[in-house]
């Protein structure tokens, strides 16, 4: 697929530059600065963009807020984005269309490379791949929500894998259950959180955002 990547550590830039391009893709621009960025997804409307939070000249979130208004121009342009911190307002506004093909991993999983690129493809395809910590942390935030606190710990179990991009079988691998088990807490999941059956295919982000924003 043909990438763009934003980062400003010149190291990381060029290890992330060499790893993707050994794995059979194309790096279309690497830029170290959020217009540069803008301007790249622009020129080239890569496949994924890679991208890091804390960007010059701030060093804050200008990438992320970057990401955001990309997002905001054409809402299902893939976006992955790499950050040493989780950035927990602006991870959730990134999610909240429902459009998916989002993802935020901590930079410490670029180096657990088959995890790295499994969320580069999850997310190009128009999936969602989520950090653990960054569920966690997100999470964390919203235990109030009533329809929240009616899950049970199975169906919470549940909801934290779907927020990390996995697939029902993937579900079933991970809580060693059958997939009939895996559909009925979702199915449950989704009526707790009144979200009734719809044409939209990213319900699994909404049941999410659900969790986050309530």
């Amino acid at each position: 697929m043909r990438i763009v990547i934003a980062e400003d550590l010149l190291l990381l830039r060029d290890g992330l530059v060499r790893m993707l391009t050994d794995t059979g893709h194309t790096v279309v621009a690497a830029v170290a600065t959020a217009p540069e960025l803008e301007a790249a997804v622009a020129e080239h409307v890569p496949d994924l963009s890679i991208v890091d939070v804390r960007m010059p000249p701030g060093f804050r979130d200008e990438g992320l807020r970057a990401a955001l208004a990309i997002r905001r121009r054409e809402p299902k342009t893939p976006i992955l984005i790499l950050s040493q911190y989780v950035e927990r307002a602006y991870a959730a506004e990134l999610i909240a269309d429902g459009n998916g093909a989002v993802g935020y991993l901590l930079k410490d999983r670029v180096t657990a490379l088959d995890e790295f690129l499994d969320a580069v493809e999850r997310v190009a395809a128009g999936g969602t791949a989520m950090d653990p910590e960054v569920v966690r942390q997100l999470f964390a935030r919203n235990n109030g929500d009533h329809g929240i606190a009616t899950l049970t710990a199975r169906e919470r179990e549940v909801l934290g894998l779907i927020a990390q991009g996995h697939s029902n079988s993937a579900i079933c691998a991970e809580l060693v259950l059958a997939p009939a088990s895996v559909e009925k807490h979702i199915s449950n999941i989704l009526a707790k959180l009144d979200l009734p059956p719809a044409d939209d295919s990213h319900r699994r982000v909404r049941a999410v955002l659900a969790y986050l924003n309530h």
